[in-house]
C-alpha cells in the first residue's frame, strides 16, 4: 500500500485517498476510502470533467489491478464492510431500487462479490443487483469461497473492469418496479 501510496502522491499529488460516503447494511452511510485515480480538472463552468477524461494511466492500472480498493481493508477491519458482500454503492442510489434490489442492503457490503466475479463493470446494473439479491439469498462459506477464488482469477486477468464506452460504470438511474 505504500507504494501504491507514493505512486498516487507522485503522479496526482495530495491527497493520496479518496473519501466517499456510501450505504452500509440497512442503508447506514458507510465511509469508504479508496486511492485516487483521476485528477480533479474543470470545465470553464467548474463543473468536474468526465471520468474517462480524469482518469491517469496509474489510475487505469490500479481500477485494473484492483489495487485502488486496499483501503477498503480498513473498513473491514473497523466492521462498517464485509470481505465478501454486495459492493457499497451511492447513498442516492437507495432509493432507485426495486424491492428486491433494495434487499442488497440487509448485509453488509463487501470488497468483492457475487456480482464482482460474475462480470463486475462489464455487466448492466439489472444484472449486477439481480446478483447482489442471489447472493443475499445464498450466502454460505462455499460461495463465499468460490467468490474469493473468482475474484484473484478476475483481478489477475483484469476482466470487467469498465462498461463499454464508460471510465467504470454509467449511474444507476434506477429500474423497473417488481
Amino acid at each position: 500500500m505504500a507504494v501504491v501510496a507514493l505512486a498516487v502522491a507522485r503522479v496526482l499529488g495530495r491527497p493520496v485517498l479518496f473519501r466517499q460516503v456510501r450505504s452500509g447494511r440497512a442503508g447506514r452511510p458507510v465511509g469508504i476510502l479508496k486511492f485516487r485515480t483521476m485528477t480533479d480538472a474543470v470545465d470553464g463552468d467548474g463543473r468536474l470533467l468526465p471520468d474517462a477524461e480524469r482518469l491517469v494511466p496509474l489510475g487505469r492500472f490500479l481500477r485494473a489491478s484492483s489495487l485502488d480498493e486496499l483501503p477498503q481493508l480498513w473498513s473491514i477491519v473497523v466492521g462498517d464492510m464485509s470481505l465478501i458482500g454486495p459492493r457499497p454503492l451511492p447513498m442516492a442510489y437507495d432509493e432507485r431500487y426495486s424491492a428486491s434490489q433494495a434487499r442488497r442492503l440487509v448485509t453488509r457490503p463487501g470488497l468483492t462479490g457475487w456480482a464482482q466475479v460474475h462480470g463486475r463493470n462489464a455487466i448492466s446494473w439489472t444484472e449486477k443487483l439481480a446478483l447482489d439479491s442471489w447472493y443475499v439469498d445464498h450466502a454460505t462459506w462455499r460461495v463465499d469461497l468460490s467468490i474469493v477464488m473468482r475474484t484473484l482469477r478476475m483481478v489477475v486477468a483484469r476482466t470487467g473492469v469498465q462498461a463499454e464506452g464508460h471510465a467504470t460504470m454509467p449511474e444507476f438511474t434506477g429500474s423497473p418496479s417488481d
